[in-house]
């Protein structure tokens, strides 16, 4: 299966696991909640997944790489206890608790959860000394004489052998009380991730036109050359910053993270066409509606990678823009719910309470920045979500400045001043929807006189459609060109796939 139908398969096992009957008690009993075992090759995104899965689910994750462990740190250490049995004292052998089953508990102080998810990493890779322990793990949810605490759910990953020749094979018994997961590279799925988690578009181009380069792991005389999928994420991230720091990446750093030559190379060299094309189309200036002439007779004479990579950037130009939007908007909507709560603390307010609004809006944000805190240990913050909330910290922080700038210490006066700061953040929000807006269209108006209805508008409606940061904003905001071209874009496939259908009904009856 595709890392995508595994993700739906761990959230979905998490809530019928924590389901829980009439009497409270877990409705599938601990003993029948068999842990899930997945398996694929490295950097295809298993943690990645696991991270999603517990945010979205809403528990604690605790996520462990075994091979770092030995025997002790996973089981814990002997130690002698006194007991007393029948007429006899005796000397008995026990253990301290487990580290990993200690980081569980941690956890759940730590975040006040009491359900999660525990995760070990290439499980089937430990030391020879470790393997049983896997096996106890896998077979009874427990680490030495300690049992992973009710209400956690245990998934497992790792690695087949042609990966890794340190791998263990599992027997029938360990496998019988397991749910084993088999996952494959899928660039299209990847893609779909790719796109909510901002991965650089010179990647996303480059990938559309090599699919065949996004995952390859190749052993031959001269040792393992590989791509992952964690490789391009990783890739991704230092491109941005390289970006925002004006350095340039060279192809001797992206084989720090391709590595494999050729590909590394092949990608340096379009990554170097990428930003020329940038710079040479005036991707700015187009989305500016200020198109340079040369550039459509151009295009006239331009391959088709190469008008593949300006929609590409065009693309990426209008979804820095309408990510921009998004989170303005979000953090306007959060600063507005939290000023109608300051209002009404502020009218219930004893009036012989000195600097009583100064007090109780300090109170109020120092609140929200720990309430920010406690969901980031947790894991329940997706990296947009934290950005909101840390941007909204900031406005608030600021709005608290101002209070004691101004010493508002009455209830109307206080509450007109924070008024008068939400109001610059709104206009801020409404400059930030209509610069989105206003390129939009004159993205619209290039690609209508560059290309008119051919492949690169496909390209250009559909990637508009699947990318969450354009489809949430033109779906709040509107566009009747992008309506207009989906909707003759949709008629199209359909007649396509019906011509199709005919297509094959009439081979069926010409061969009977």
């Amino acid at each position: 299966m595709n890392i995508k139908r595994a993700k739906e398969e761990i959230e979905h096992t998490v809530k019928a696991y924590l389901a829980k009957d009439t009497m409270g008690e877990y409705a599938i009993p601990s003993i029948r909640q068999r842990p899930i075992l997945l398996m694929g090759p490295p950097g295809i995104g298993k943690t990645q997944i696991m991270e999603q899965a517990a945010r979205e689910c809403g528990v604690a994750l605790v996520a462990y790489t075994i091979t770092h462990h030995t025997r002790q740190s996973a089981v814990g250490l002997p130690f002698i206890r006194q007991r007393h049995y029948g007429d006899k004292d005796v000397s008995v052998t026990e253990y301290t608790m487990s580290e990993i089953i200690s980081s569980v508990y941690a956890k759940m102080e730590a975040t006040g959860l009491k359900e999660g998810i525990l995760f070990i990493d290439e499980i089937n890779c430990v030391s020879e000394t470790l393997a049983p322990t896997m096996l106890q793990f896998l077979q009874c949810k427990t680490f030495g004489n300690q049992a992973v605490p009710a209400g956690w759910v245990i998934v497992a990953a790792g690695n087949p052998p042609e990966y890794n020749k340190s791998v263990r094979d599992f027997d029938i018994v360990t496998l019988d009380r397991v749910r084993r997961m088999d996952i494959e590279p899928d660039l299209q799925v990847w893609k779909d991730y790719a796109r909510t988690a901002h991965i650089h578009s010179a990647i996303l181009s480059y990938l559309d036109l090599h699919p065949q380069n996004f995952y390859q792991i190749n052993a031959d005389v001269d040792g393992t050359q590989f791509v992952t999928a964690r490789g391009w994420e990783d890739l991704s991230n230092l491109l941005d910053t390289y970006e925002s720091l004006g350095l340039q990446a060279d192809e001797a750093l992206i084989r720090q993270y391709l590595q494999h030559q050729k590909i590394a190379e092949d990608f340096s060299a379009y990554l170097d066409l990428y930003y020329k094309y940038r710079d040479d189309y005036g991707v700015e200036e187009i989305l500016a509606g200020q198109v340079k002439p040369a550039v459509y007779a151009r295009l006239l004479n331009a391959p088709f990678d190469e008008r593949l990579s300006l929609v590409s950037l065009i693309l990426s130009g209008l979804n820095t823009r309408f990510t921009a939007s998004r989170q303005a908007d979000a953090v306007a909507d959060a600063c507005y719910a939290f000023l109608r709560e300051a209002k009404q603390g502020f009218s219930t307010l004893p009036a012989d309470i000195p600097d009583g609004e100064l007090t109780l809006f300090a109170q109020m944000v120092t609140d929200y920045d720990a309430e920010t805190q406690r969901q980031r240990a947790a894991g329940l913050l997706s990296h947009d979500a934290l950005n909101t909330r840390l941007q909204v910290y900031a406005a608030l922080r600021s709005w608290d400045a101002e209070l004691r700038r101004a010493n508002a210490v009455s209830t109307q006066p206080a509450f007109d001043l924070l008024r008068t700061q939400f109001q610059s953040l709104a206009e801020a929000r409404d400059q930030a929807q209509e610069a989105a807006s206003a390129a939009l269209e004159a993205a619209f108006d290039f690609m209508e006189n560059a290309f008119a209805e051919s492949q690169e508008m496909v390209v250009f409606v559909t990637e508009l459609t699947l990318n969450p940061a354009s489809h949430a904003f033109i779906t709040e905001n509107g566009c009747d060109r992008y309506f207009r071209y989906n909707k003759d874009l949709l008629l199209d496939h359909r007649k396509a796939a019906l011509q199709q259908e005919l297509a094959a009904e009439a081979r069926r009856h010409g061969g009977q």
